[in-house]
């Protein structure tokens, strides 16, 4: 069964700094292209960065510049570093695959974590 634990979000002020990650088996690092996706109150889920197997990264151009994906697949995590933070950022931040698909199945999502960005 496919499990995606997100984790490291929290209340931070603008310009601060979080570093989110992602746990889920090795297999699926190895496997698939990932990526980090968010959902702000009252919108849709939105594609904020993702990694190939290759390690080639593509980021919304809305984080562009401000945040950094990467994969430790030895240690089957990933991560999100989010720097100079804004207001627009404030969201529940999940890992899934790119597209959404594990073993030809939609892959559930995880619970997430929150980061809000509030002075």
């Amino acid at each position: 069964q496919v499990q995606l634990v997100e984790s490291g979000g929290d209340l931070v002020q603008p310009g601060g700094s979080l570093r989110l990650s992602c746990t889920a088996s090795r297999i699926i690092f190895m496997t698939y292209t990932m990526a980090w996706y968010r959902q702000a109150p009252g919108k849709e889920r939105e594609l904020v960065a993702r990694i190939t197997r290759n390690d080639l990264t593509r980021y919304a151009d809305s984080v562009k510049g401000r945040f950094t994906i990467s994969r430790d697949v030895t240690g089957n995590t990933m991560y999100l570093r989010l720097n100079n933070l804004k207001p627009e950022d404030t969201a529940v931040y999940y890992c899934n695959a790119d597209p959404p698909m594990i073993g030809g199945r939609a892959s559930p999502w995880g619970q997430g974590t929150q980061v809000t960005v509030s002075s």
